[in-house]
């Protein structure tokens, strides 16, 4: 099981990691969303404001998100860290995301092109 703060780090560095490249932020500058990210297992919220090309992370839960991502925390720690990538255990249920299938398919794309296979 990881912490609230594990799963804050692993967000950090997502979120830095999207901001250091610039391609990615090019590639998304017209997709604005809000990503809420909850642990089933212990209590951590976070979301992403994604606006204008730029990613910021917040904790708690922002009103009316584009996209829900739910999961316990070790796989969203190992999720975000680029440990594994979110295809097997979205596929398997573990991780579960709410949202438009375009929006999803964008979010896994981020995650590939940020961490690779």
């Amino acid at each position: 099981m990881a912490t609230h703060e594990e799963i804050k780090e692993a967000l950090e560095d997502f979120t830095e990691n999207f901001n250091n490249n610039e391609r990615l932020r090019l590639m998304n500058k017209d997709w604005n969303r809000v990503v809420v990210i909850k642990a089933t297992d212990v209590d951590s919220t976070h979301s992403w404001v994604l606006q204008d090309g730029h990613l910021t992370l917040q904790e708690g839960l922002l009103d009316d998100p584009d996209l829900t991502v739910s999961a316990d925390s070790e796989t969203l720690a190992d999720v975000f860290y680029g440990d594994v990538t979110p295809i097997e255990p979205y596929n398997d249920g573990t991780l579960r995301i709410i949202g438009t299938e375009d929006d999803i398919t964008r979010l896994d794309f981020i995650c590939l092109m940020i961490w690779g296979e």
